[in-house]
């Protein structure tokens, strides 16, 4: 089984128009599980038309509670917490115990051990929810992450594992990861230990910029990486900028994919725009396509 992941370093690059796609041609040859690593704002089930079979909460934080019939109002835990996220008897005029903010509160428990009345608990909220679902193109497991948490990384790691278990039981060939964007840690979680990264990108200064940004992390990482130019022809002079850039660099560009409104029609059709059209968008996205696949063939 090999992993791709198509990352980009800033939204709204056309990054999931592009994984859509290539989910959609992999598909024809193999059988893929689709992977939509975008857990805080995930958006790849809207154009693959997926049938939740499916659905498991994700939990991953702690957050500490004042049990306030135990609590002495000694102030250890005023004390100790490094956040403020407690709110001593004095600032309230409902209780004489002491409480925590839950949305301060970084779960690190010190609290909780320092209490010497053990009138701390520590609970576990839901932070999000994971789903296995049926595509016309291959299983596609994703996610939601609720909001106001702040796991998204390990969200991801989740996702990307219950997909790995799906193709390793299943015998598919390729995992296609549709990655978050930037270059956080919930990118990381999405491109550590994958095959090969297709980064796409567009010709803006945004855009040159923050390709420079996602290469250095491939780099970083030593993921081997390929360059997509998305809307490719809105700006020539940066399109060039951005081959000349990955030449020096020895980093293929795989594919200039034009700017056409079809892919808008698509999305509105609930289709990736290769499923929908053969025009000079999908034809550009099946030559990227075969590209990937062969750098996929021989790493």
């Amino acid at each position: 089984m090999k992993q791709l992941a198509i990352l980009s370093g800033k939204g709204g690059t056309g990054k999931t128009t592009v994984a859509a796609a290539l989910a959609h041609l992999a598909s024809q040859d193999v059988p893929i599980v689709i992977v939509d690593a975008d857990v805080d704002a995930a958006n790849l089930e809207l154009v693959l038309s997926p049938k939740v079979q499916e659905e498991h909460p994700f939990y991953s934080s702690k957050v500490a509670v004042i049990d306030e019939e135990l609590c002495e109002a000694c102030g250890e835990c005023y004390d100790v917490c490094r956040f403020d996220a407690v709110t001593p008897p004095e600032a309230r005029s409902d209780s004489d115990a002491y409480v925590i903010d839950p949305l301060a509160c970084e779960g690190c428990a010190v609290c909780y051990y320092r209490c010497p009345a053990e009138a701390i608990r520590l609970d576990e909220p839901q932070d999000g929810l994971w789903f296995r679902s049926d595509t016309p193109f291959g299983p596609l497991v994703h996610a939601h992450l609720l909001a106001g948490q702040e796991n998204s990384g390990k969200l991801v790691s989740e996702v990307r594992e219950q997909a790995r278990k799906i193709a390793t039981a299943g015998g598919q060939a390729y995992l296609v990861i549709d990655g978050p964007p930037g270059i956080g840690c919930a990118v990381i979680a999405a491109a550590t230990g994958v095959d090969l990264v297709l980064v796409v990108t567009e010709p803006t200064v945004a855009g040159v910029h923050d390709l420079e940004r996602m290469l250095a992390v491939t780099e970083h990482f030593n993921i081997p990486p390929l360059v997509c130019t998305n809307k490719c022809d809105i700006n020539l002079e940066k399109s060039h900028e951005i081959d000349d850039y990955c030449a020096r660099r020895g980093i293929a560009v795989v594919g200039h994919v034009p700017f056409d409104t079809v892919v808008t029609e698509a999305m509105v059709q609930g289709k990736p725009v290769t499923a929908y059209e053969d025009g000079p968008v999908s034809r550009e996205l099946r030559n990227v396509w075969e590209r990937v696949e062969a750098h996929l063939a021989s790493s």
